[in-house]
């Protein structure tokens, strides 16, 4: 059974930092596409990021290009994104999501974990 988990959220002050994961099973995430989304209260869901391991590519919105990062350890099959200069407008729900081996964040992925909260405010 494909599943996604994300974890790492938090409270934060602007200018700071955190790092979520995105623990994956049933699947092995060297193989597929995993990318991040986020949604504000009132907004739309956003795509902030797309990395695919196997074809070597990763794709970083503008509004995240430059202050988050993503990495892959294929031992503990976990997908992180770290955060940096984190701003008030970077408050959102987080949402790791995957798909077949044939995605590569284009379109609604099936499989979404349940979202952790990131919070940016003094």
């Amino acid at each position: 059974q494909v599943q996604v988990v994300e974890s790492g959220g938090g409270s934060v002050q602007p200018g700071g930092s955190l790092r979520l994961s995105c623990a994956a099973s049933g699947f092995a995430v060297e193989n597929v596409a995993i990318g991040w989304f986020r949604q504000a209260p009132g907004k739309e869901r956003e795509r902030i990021l797309c990395i695919s391991n196997r074809d070597r590519r990763t794709y970083y919105a503008d509004s995240v290009k430059g202050r988050f990062t993503v990495s892959t350890d294929n031992a503990k099959n976990t997908v992180y994104l770290q955060m940096n200069l984190l701003k008030p407008e970077d408050t959102a729900v987080y949402y790791c999501a995957t798909d077949d081996i044939a995605w590569y964040c284009e379109g609604p992925p099936r499989y979404w974990g349940q979202g952790t909260q990131v919070t940016v405010s003094s």
